[in-house]
C-alpha cells in the first residue's frame, strides 16, 4: 500500500473549493464552507494522521478540541505562523513531523506546512490546533 499523500489531500481539498454554475452558466449558490483539514505526518509520510475542522458558524469536525482550536486560529488571524505558543519543556530528540493545513479559513483559501524537529516542539509552537 502507497503512503497517504499529502498533495492529493490538498487537491482534494482545493476541488472542493471550486465554484459550481448551472447548465445555463449562471453561477450556483455558493458551496457551505468546507474547513480546514490538518494533518501531522512523521519522518517521509512514515505515518499520518488528520482531522477535518470547521470554525464557523460555531466550532465542529473531528477535531477533539475544536472550540480551542479555533479560538487560537482566530487569535493568529488565521495566520498559521502567529498561532497562540503553549511554551513548555521538550527534550532535543530529533524525530520531525510535519504539519499541514489545507482547506478554507473565513471564506479564505488556506495551504500551509511546517516541519518541527519532533512533536513536542509542534505542540510548544502550536497549541491546541494540532492536538489530535
Amino acid at each position: 500500500m502507497r503512503p497517504f499523500s499529502l498533495a492529493a489531500a490538498a487537491l482534494i481539498a482545493l476541488a472542493a473549493a471550486v465554484p459550481a454554475q448551472a447548465a445555463d452558466g449562471t453561477p450556483a449558490a455558493p458551496a457551505p464552507q468546507r474547513g480546514l483539514f490538518l494533518t501531522v505526518s512523521g519522518a517521509q509520510n512514515t505515518w499520518v494522521r488528520g482531522v477535518l475542522l470547521r470554525c464557523a458558524p460555531e466550532p465542529a469536525g473531528h477535531h477533539p478540541r475544536a472550540a480551542e482550536a479555533c479560538e487560537a486560529i482566530a487569535h493568529a488571524r488565521g495566520d498559521f505562523d502567529a498561532l497562540p505558543r503553549d511554551p513548555h519543556v521538550c527534550t532535543k530528540e530529533f524525530e520531525p513531523v510535519t504539519a499541514t493545513v489545507t482547506g478554507t479559513y473565513r471564506g479564505r483559501a488556506v495551504g500551509w506546512h511546517k516541519t518541527y524537529p519532533n512533536a513536542c516542539a509542534m505542540d510548544v509552537e502550536t497549541g491546541h490546533v494540532f492536538r489530535f
